[in-house]
């Protein structure tokens, strides 16, 4: 039964990796945001330097051949990754295990027997027990896991594939994110189902989309739209057009990557709630956060689920635990 485990684990590939945001909270954490803006801006540069670096022969190279939109992409994710593949592999629980180390500093580090998870046994959650739990960090004042960043990144770049490139639409990438909580990145894998996951795929939705801004952003009026400037822009490269007697555009990194622009308490799990697969689980969960803090509720601070609310509006549905998004408090 076990092996029949491992390889159902093994075959879905799940990067699921999950936090207790009960056991280390009230601990005093340095703001780790501005480390993580200094990481990614790099990488965005990076990627875009590798992008142009791609051309080849400028002299062989017609106008409309410049700034490739599908390399740009590629070398974005293999550089936000630090990956010789754009799309293989667990792109997102590899980011997550860097940043571990990258702000080991600034972050807390938790065993799964220390957990509030401690009592979730491998038939309830084999890939919560194969790994280790993911490091909490304080992302200007928000208390979230570094796990957030990789479905960020990664999760949120198949929202963007889905709904920019195979023809659906967001709601229906919204639905498929639900179904993977549903499946291998939650209940399958862990036996929990976090809706804080689907607040940073969702926002990594809109980081992708403001790479060159293909579409306005959801949560952004018409006005805001107009003034929402990409990350990359495709330039005219003046020098080298008068070398070359010819127009010669590369792509430009535009504006500067602010995680502080996604991020907010719906990515903690201690405001939206997680659900859990079944009583049984839940009741184990619970039993041990009453143990660690007899007197936590979820959602531990309420006015961020109702700025929530309002940041998400018809969207908030997809995203927010019912608690979160009716006002209900969970007693754990």
């Amino acid at each position: 039964m076990i092996l029949v485990l491992v390889g159902n684990c093994m075959s879905q590939n799940s990067p699921a990796a999950e936090i207790d945001s009960v056991t280390p909270r009230g601990l005093e954490l340095e703001n780790s945001l501005p480390l993580l803006d200094e990481i990614f801006n790099n990488r965005l540069q990076e990627g875009v330097q590798k992008a142009n670096a791609k051309l080849g022969d400028i002299e062989d190279l017609e106008t409309d051949e410049f700034c490739d939109e599908e390399v740009l992409y590629t070398e974005l994710r293999k550089a936000i990754f630090q990956s010789l593949t754009a799309s293989w592999g667990l792109k997102g629980y590899g980011l997550d295990k860097q940043l571990r180390i990258l702000l080991a500093d600034q972050s807390h580090s938790l065993l799964l027997n220390d957990s509030i998870y401690r009592d979730i046994s491998y038939l309830e959650g084999f890939s919560l027990n194969l790994k280790e739990l993911s490091d909490v960090v304080n992302i200007d004042g928000h208390f979230v896991g570094l796990d957030k960043l990789g479905h960020f990144f990664a999760e949120g770049w198949h929202y963007f594939e889905l709904s920019d490139f195979k023809e659906a639409n967001l709601d229906q990438a919204l639905e498929w994110g639900k179904e993977q909580e549903s499946g291998k990145f939650g209940y399958t894998t862990t036996g929990i189902f976090s809706y804080a996951d689907l607040v940073a795929n969702f926002n990594g939705w809109r980081f992708w989309n403001k790479v060159l801004s293909k579409e306005d952003d959801p949560l952004k009026g018409f006005f805001a739209n107009l003034f929402n400037q990409s990350y990359v822009t495709c330039d005219i490269q003046f020098l080298l057009s008068i070398k070359h007697r010819k127009i010669v555009k590369a792509w430009e990194y535009n504006t500067r990557f602010d995680l502080n622009d996604y991020v907010d308490g719906a990515w903690d799990e201690g405001n939206n709630c997680n659900s859990y697969e079944d009583a049984d689980i839940e009741e184990k969960v619970t039993f041990r956060v009453k143990e660690v803090n007899p007197d936590f509720i979820c959602p531990a601070y309420p006015a961020n689920c109702l700025e929530a609310q309002k940041k998400y509006g018809e969207y908030a549905k997809h995203l927010l635990h019912p608690s979160c998004l009716h006002g209900n408090e969970l007693e754990m």
